[in-house]
Order: C-alpha cells, then structure tokens, then sequence
C-alpha cells in the first residue's frame, strides 16, 4: 500500500440539498448522517490505505481554508483549489500530475467525498483488489455496486470475462436508463451501477488520457510545471473543458475493468437518498433534529433549530433552515436543484 495515493473529489455545490447545502458550506461539508462531514468520513475511510501524506483533496478554491480544518491530518499543499468547477476529469488528470510529481510509482484511489459505505472493512477489501490488480496491469478500474434494485438514477457498468479473482472486463458503459431497461440490466445479472470510485495508476492515467483527451492533459501538465500552482490554477483552469471522467476517458479505452463491490452503497445524492439511509419509525418516517409528526407516512424531516411539525401527510420531504424551508413530494427529491436555478434566475443570492 506504500505506493497508493487517496484523491478525494470535493468540488460539487449539492444542489439537490439545498435549503441545507450552499455556496458556503456545500453537502460535503454536512454531517448528513454518522458523527462526521461527509469529506471527513471518506478521508477516516481511505487513510488507512494511502496514509495522510499520500492523501489529496481537490475542491473549490473557496473551500480550501474549510477542507484543511475538516482535514488536519493532511499536508496544506495536498489540498488543491479549483477556481471553477470543471467535472472530473480535469480533477482527476491534475490530481494525477500532482502525485506523479511527487512519486514516479503513485496509484490512485480516487473517491467523491459524498458517499456513505456501509461497510468500510468490505469497502477496503474490495480496493485491495483492485489495487493489486493495477499495480500489475496497465488498468483502469472502476467499482461497480452491486445493485440492490433498478435505480434510474444511476449509471450502469456491464462487465464481461473474469480476467482475475474478482475482476472483470467493462463490455459496457450505459448512461442513467429508464425503470424498464433498469429492470432488464438489474435482471442480467452482469450489470453494476456506477460508483464513480476507481483505482489506477497515475501514469496510466496519464497516458490513456494523452490519447484520448490531449487537450486536458497537456493543460494540466502547464498548471502542474508552474512554480505558484494557485496562480497556474487561476491562470488556466477555466479554459479546461467541463467533462467527466466517464466521456472522456472510460467510455472510449479498451484498458477498463470493474470490480464488483457488495458494500452498502448511497452517492446520498438526494434529500430522500439520506431518509433511506437513517432509522424509520413504524410508518417509514425519518428524521433529524426536533421533529414532531403526527399520523404521517413515509417522510422525511429535518429540522436542526427549531421543532417542525407535520401532521396528515405522506411521502413528504421538509428540511428547515435559519432563512429557507423546503417542502417537496418525495418522489421529485431529484428535482430540488430546480429551486436552486431559479434562485439563481431571481438574483436571490444570499439564500444560494
């Protein structure tokens, strides 16, 4: 393990946790559910593995100052700052350039900061697979979750021949699919939802990336030869395109493999992703906070400064904070980030 290096993704807003996700302090930094941030949580998960010195996090440049307090462990230098938002694969080509810069060898754990693993000792079992088969083979490896049911909003890795003890080829990659078809890829048998975890070695990374996104690479090569690296960022970054990982890189590589992963997994990508993942009471309702709810079904409160209380409704989502209050349907949690936008159309800032 002394050549693995841990890259934590910690730039996204959250906006499907808006009123409690903001500009200031986006879902990363919540204690959403255990006794710690989320970034926090998934640095305690892969320090074991990569050490404190080995590990990275890349974020907002706005949320340096915020990392490095939630991460005291880590090295100041590690924690890099986007002046922009540009997907993954700009991260994840910088944070390689980065390792490699500091060791010829580096493999790569990279991890969003915003998932819940219920299971860490089988989460860091099922990476020492996939550790040990990139440090053996010029791979890319993905972990696919073993689905618990027909997720629409997931994608989708179909994996083909077994090449090593717990690791198969990709066959295929399939963007988030509607409830029929995920019915059908559930059924299969040979399909695993996209984690968006994955493990390679940094030149590997590199390479595969020079071939098939050049123009990214050669960009983060310019920020990373720099001598004052927030100036580089500053200077060149927002000229990198904004693309995942997935498109730029594992959708056209014939380099990809999955290891199927059989931990508890949630991206908790929305407020009702969290209610699943907390205790219930008889009726399926969950909260966090002061929350009073009377003849009420399946619904979600959270409510940290001050009692909510609900009374005759089902299916139900509210989150209350000092300045907003959110109250949606259950089933249109996804669309939270709509609120968001037209917060932003409206000019009403201070509530971003």
């Amino acid at each position: 393990m002394s050549r693995v290096h841990a890259v934590i993704m910690a730039g996204g807003r959250g906006t499907r946790f808006w009123p409690a996700s903001r500009e200031s302090l986006p879902k990363q930094f919540l204690t959403a559910v255990g006794a710690h941030s989320l970034v926090r949580q998934t640095a305690l998960r892969l320090l074991p593995l990569a050490g404190a010195e080995r590990t990275w996090v890349v974020t907002n440049a706005a949320h340096v100052d915020l990392a490095a307090r939630e991460l005291p462990e880590l090295s100041r230098a590690h924690i890099v700052g986007e002046p922009v938002g540009r997907n993954t694969a700009p991260c994840i080509a910088l944070a390689a350039l980065l390792a490699l810069r500091e060791d010829d060898d580096a493999v790569l754990l990279v991890a969003p900061a915003d998932h819940w693993i219920g299971d860490e000792d089988a989460f860091r079992a099922t990476a020492r697979t996939a550790i040990e088969f990139a440090l053996k083979n010029d791979a890319l490896v993905t972990f696919g979750i073993v689905p618990a049911s027909p997720e629409t909003g997931y994608g989708y890795i179909e994996s083909g021949e077994e090449v090593a003890s717990g690791v198969h080829r990709v066959a295929r990659f399939t963007e988030k699919p509607d409830r029929k078809t995920a019915e059908q890829l559930v059924a299969s048998g040979r399909h695993f939802w996209n984690s968006g975890i994955f493990v390679w070695k940094a030149s590997v990374l590199r390479d595969e990336m020079s071939r098939h996104a050049p123009e990214i690479v050669k960009a983060c090569e310019r920020i990373v030869s720099a001598g004052d690296l927030a100036a580089a960022m500053q200077a060149n970054y927002s000229s990198l395109p904004s693309i995942s990982i997935d498109y730029a890189l594992l959708e056209k590589s014939n380099h990809v493999y999955v290891v199927p992963a059989r931990f508890p997994w949630s991206d908790i990508g929305s407020w009702d992703a969290l209610a699943s993942l907390l205790p219930q009471d008889a009726q399926g309702n969950a909260t966090q906070g002061d929350a009073l709810l009377l003849e009420a079904k399946n619904s979600f409160v959270r409510a940290p400064g001050r009692l909510v209380a609900i009374l005759g409704v089902d299916d139900l989502i509210v989150v209350d904070t000092p300045d907003a209050l959110l109250v949606c349907p259950k089933d249109r949690a996804q669309e939270v980030k709509k609120l968001v936008e037209e917060l932003e159309k409206r000019g009403r800032r201070e509530l971003l």
